[in-house]
């Protein structure tokens, strides 16, 4: 079609709004609510342009393109509209920026610099102030801080097909809250932190562990480890000002030892223990008729969804915890033992890209390593303690490292301690859609043909599709596998699944779009570009090591020898796995 946008001829597609048409033509229109492959609801107002022959100003965002129409983005009229707007906006906002989470990475704070508004002219129309919703283990909501965009409710109703969080209210009284205003502990939400991640204010934020950390390693009494998800060295760097995607596992390693932990760990050492853990439970339901198809259990977010919704499928999940919990029950009993110190003196700190990690580290299943000592320390009660002590995000690690002045593109690279860092590129893969299926492939194929795996890059299952499958081919017999990310394509899965239609033998589900680099907990923004860049750099990674499949980790190979025996064994059971139960709101 042919257009004109500002008294120049442009030729654009036919579909295409006024926005993507005039960013197609290098012209920005600002806006607050619509989000690319989000949120488009024209709530904001902010997208404004005149279109000849139009009565009124029309919002560019939802309106379509038509042949030969005559655009102006550029006039008085226009902007005086945007900025009336934004003003609107801020009459009922605080004016906390310099204390706010999201102080210089907001996008109202950008848009009302941009506009130039160096004062609130306009008068409250909120009638009170709302209350701040501290219930949930991840997330914290400030309904003050909310603009009312619509992007939150969007991503997840559309995107995670949860709907925990919707519109309420008419006129002055509209806000975005939770079914009867009961708060996000005690619905449905899944804790993925989607809704954290596109909201352009303050209103949804992760809640903060910061300062607890800070509490322990300052303590001399306390023996403060830490360990770093796979999709935090792709992500740290980001949140630290380096080109999206950067590789800085070195640098976050020396970064850490710089903030006082006693011990930097590597959760890719548990991602190669869980391997082998649940490749062996695979094999065991495959050869003794057990419940297939089974389901990956390493996504907290993905486990409250099917215990809410699915609770009928929770047979098919396996019985694995993730490797954030291995880690913590492995630190405080087998390297505590080692290192000669008192569980009850060890913190355990993850440093995760997802918002759930936090609530998953306090489900009352996770203090396998309190049971492993109870009987031998004679502990009681009072005594108990959790597998995993708390759970940063990676926005929350840039922020410790900005408190004490780290430069961080400055930093050598240093390499995580052991015995609890040594990992294989299997375990890095974790990090990305796919990563699991292939890494616990690598291992199945090799244990059930004992050959070796010629190329371990299982390209089937790698990608940015909601659903991918695959047949794998393990001495004749054709096994069929499925990855899928985002709840919304787990829910096809699992419909699958209750409606006895489900081919597969094994699936793989992770909550976010893009898998862990796409988290909850990731820099802002994080958007399609940005998780596609962050995966080539999980894969590069991968395909540096020098050893690619976890059943070869030395050091897991030690870990059975001397501690936990055999896969799938009585301490293994005890240790580094749990079960999953139905749940209501």
């Amino acid at each position: 079609m042919q257009v004109i946008i500002d008294n120049k001829p442009y030729e654009v597609q036919e579909g295409m709004t006024i926005e993507q048409a005039c960013m197609q033509a290098g012209i920005r229109i600002p806006t607050l609510c619509n989000l690319k492959d989000v949120s488009s609801n024209a709530s904001c107002g902010i997208c404004v342009v005149e279109v000849k022959g139009a009565k009124s100003l029309l919002r560019s965002c939802i309106t379509k393109v038509t042949d030969g129409m005559e655009i102006t983005t550029n006039n008085a009229r226009i902007l005086r509209a945007r900025k009336m707007n934004v003003e609107l906006l801020l009459a009922n906002h605080p004016l906390d920026c310099q204390t706010c989470e999201r102080n210089q990475r907001c996008e109202l704070q950008q848009i009302t610099y941009e506009f130039g508004i160096d004062q609130r002219r306009l008068p409250r129309t909120r009638p009170k102030q709302l209350e701040r919703d501290y219930s949930s283990l991840s997330l914290i909501r400030d309904p003050e801080k909310c603009i009312l965009c619509g992007r939150c409710v969007a991503v997840c109703k559309e995107v995670q097909t949860v709907s925990a969080i919707d519109f309420a209210g008419r006129g002055q009284k509209s806000k975005i809250s939770t079914f009867m205003d009961m708060g996000l502990g005690m619905v449905d939400c899944t804790n993925c932190g989607q809704c954290a991640l596109v909201c352009p204010t303050g209103a949804i934020i992760e809640k903060s562990h910061v300062s607890q950390i800070w509490e322990a390693i300052h303590d001399p009494k306390k023996v403060v480890v830490v360990q770093t998800a796979p999709a935090i060295r792709v992500g740290i760097g980001e949140e630290m000002g380096m080109p999206m995607g950067s590789l800085v596992t070195g640098k976050m390693v020396a970064g850490l030892r710089r903030l006082g932990f006693s011990k930097v760990f590597d959760t890719n050492f548990t991602a190669d223990l869980t391997i082998i853990e649940e490749g062996n439970e695979l094999i065991s339901r495959i050869q003794n008729n057990g419940t297939l198809p089974m389901i990956t259990s390493c996504s907290p977010g993905w486990i409250k969804f099917i215990e809410h919704f699915f609770p009928k499928s929770l047979p098919h999940l396996s019985t694995c915890k993730s490797p954030q919990q291995m880690f913590g029950a492995i630190a405080k009993t087998y390297y505590a033992e080692q290192a000669g110190i008192d569980p009850r003196d060890m913190v355990v700190v993850s440093v995760m890209p997802c918002t759930a990690k936090k609530y998953e580290a306090k489900r009352p299943e996770m203090d396998g390593a309190f049971d492993y000592w109870k009987k031998k320390m004679k502990l009681t009660a009072e005594d108990r303690f959790f597998d995993v002590d708390y759970v940063l995000t990676t926005r929350e690690l840039g922020r410790m490292f900005k408190e004490v002045g780290i430069d961080f593109k400055s930093l050598p690279t240093e390499d995580f301690d052991n015995p609890l860092g040594t990992s294989t590129g299997a375990a890095v893969i974790f990090g990305a859609t796919g990563g699991v299926m292939e890494a616990a492939l690598r291992t199945a194929y090799e244990i059930l043909t004992g050959d070796t795996l010629k190329d371990v890059n299982l390209k089937a299952v790698r990608g940015m599709d909601g659903i991918r499958e695959a047949d794998i081919n393990i001495n004749g017999t054709i096994l069929k596998v499925a990855v899928a990310h985002t709840l919304k394509n787990a829910r096809i899965l699992l419909e699958q699944i209750e409606n006895g239609t489900s081919p597969y033998a094994f699936i793989e589900v992770m909550s976010c779009p893009g898998g862990c680099l796409g988290g909850g907990g990731q820099p802002i923004p994080t958007n399609t570009e940005i998780r596609m860049k962050r995966a080539e750099s999980i894969y590069e990674e991968d395909s540096h090591k020098f050893i690619r499949k976890s059943h070869e980790n030395p050091e897991i190979k030690y870990l059975y020898d001397n501690f936990l025996k055999k896969p799938l064994g009585a301490l293994s059971h005890d240790l580094l796995h749990t079960k999953y139960v139905e749940r209501k709101m």
